[in-house]
């Protein structure tokens, strides 16, 4: 009987315990027994990633982010030994490696490093042994071996990009849910989960906030078409497919909502309304490492503007150094920031061949009373950036303005 390679990734809730790191290697070697090679990716346990965190933070107020990839690659270390020894223990062959044990090799953006190349030599050599091997997600190495980590979800890239590696059969994504919803279900208990979906929408939920999978994993499980499973880690049930494409998905106008408090506003003041200013900004922010979202730039009437653009709250510091250092050169005005927003997206194929999706959208938040302060479109999705404290009503009402529980 031919084997295959499956990789499996378990995500810090699955291994969140002794008890759950005992159950996740009981799974494994059911499915190393089902005559698979297995590669499992498993991610920090339970929520150390933020323990982590908040420890650098009682330290510096903006710790160097060198330090911060030394002390955040630690989490996963300490699971994939443990996991490693839970199933030694059940008599079954396993190592653990890091990921530069593993070969992952980097580039040198320190905590959001972009995978380069993978050695596939070590694993081979120990799956030929008929060893199960755990690897450590969420990092790498630089080519002057530096500790790099992959962004946060980053053990979702290390599991799809081993898998491409290895040419693996498929791979699987365990999580604490049964596979992706319409919703969070959260938010909107009723929520339906979704039985397949598209890497295309699939790409845009997680890059608006759905947190089942990081999004860049999704662009390198896109691009090289490696079929993803998302399932629960606590039951046998089916998840969820990723796939490529599904004709039968064509006709569905929203798929999914999605809601992203991530994120933070900044607003340039009082911009002076000339060629080539806007590129003189975001050049300037992009030298700093951050990227930019939803950016809206006020109509002109005097010969000033205020340009408004969305970052991630962790790169917010950063960003508004580099904004007001630029509106000091340009000769702006006042800097602001706001944190309490949140991102609130419809997203679906069918959009495409679909009229009046704006529109039903804008209505649902307007009968609810929910200002809407910026707006974004893609080709398959609407994103309207509110004020936070009406993030859930907002998501409610969507789901039941596109009856996404029937």
């Amino acid at each position: 009987m031919k084997r295959y390679i499956v990789v499996q990734k378990y995500g810090g809730s699955s291994v969140a315990n002794i008890d759950r790191i005992k159950a996740v290697a009981r799974r494994i070697i059911a499915t190393k027994n089902n005559h698979n090679h297995l590669v499992v990716v498993v991610s920090a346990l339970g929520d150390t990633t933020d323990e982590l965190e908040a420890l650098a933070y009682k330290i510096s107020k903006d710790p160097p982010e060198r330090e911060m990839d030394m002390l955040m690659s630690t989490g996963e270390q300490i699971s994939c030994a443990l996991l490693a020894m839970a199933i030694k223990e059940r008599g079954y062959d396993a190592i653990s490696l890091t990921g530069p044990q593993v070969g992952i090799k980097t580039d040198r953006m320190y905590t959001k490093a972009r995978i380069e190349t993978i050695s596939d030599r070590r694993i081979r050599k120990a799956l030929g042994e008929g060893k199960i091997v755990v690897v450590a997600g969420y990092q790498g190495v630089t080519c002057d071996n530096e500790i790099t980590t992959l962004g946060r979800g980053g053990s979702d890239l290390t599991a799809v990009a081993l898998a491409q590696t290895l040419k693996a059969k498929v791979c699987e994504i365990y999580t604490d849910v049964e596979g992706i919803y319409a919703t969070d279900p959260r938010i909107v208990p009723q929520a339906k989960k979704i039985k397949i979906i598209t890497f295309e929408e699939m790409l845009e939920m997680a890059s608006l906030g759905a947190q089942v999978m990081q999004a860049r994993s999704i662009e390198v499980a896109k691009k090289f078409d490696i079929p993803l499973h998302v399932r629960s880690s606590f039951s046998k049930e089916e998840g969820t497919m990723i796939v490529q494409k599904d004709e039968k998905l064509e006709d569905v106008a929203v798929r999914g909502i999605t809601c992203n408090k991530s994120e933070a506003k900044i607003t340039i003041c009082a911009v002076p309304d000339q060629t080539g200013i806007a590129a003189k900004i975001f050049t300037e922010i992009s030298r700093a490492g951050v990227s930019v979202d939803t950016i809206v730039q006020n109509v002109s009437h005097t010969k000033h503007t205020d340009i408004s653009f969305t970052v991630s709250k962790s790169d917010l510091s950063k960003a508004l150094a580099s904004a007001k250092a630029v509106a000091q050169r340009i000769k702006a005005g006042e800097v602001i920031s706001e944190k309490k927003i949140a991102r609130i997206s419809i997203v679906g194929s069918g959009m495409r061949s679909h009229h009046g999706i704006a529109a039903k959208m804008f209505q649902a938040l307007a009968e609810n009373k929910i200002n809407i302060e910026m707006i974004a479109t893609s080709e398959i999705s609407i994103s309207c950036i509110i004020n936070q404290r009406h993030a859930e009503k907002a998501v409610r009402s969507l789901h039941q303005k596109f009856e996404l529980g029937v």
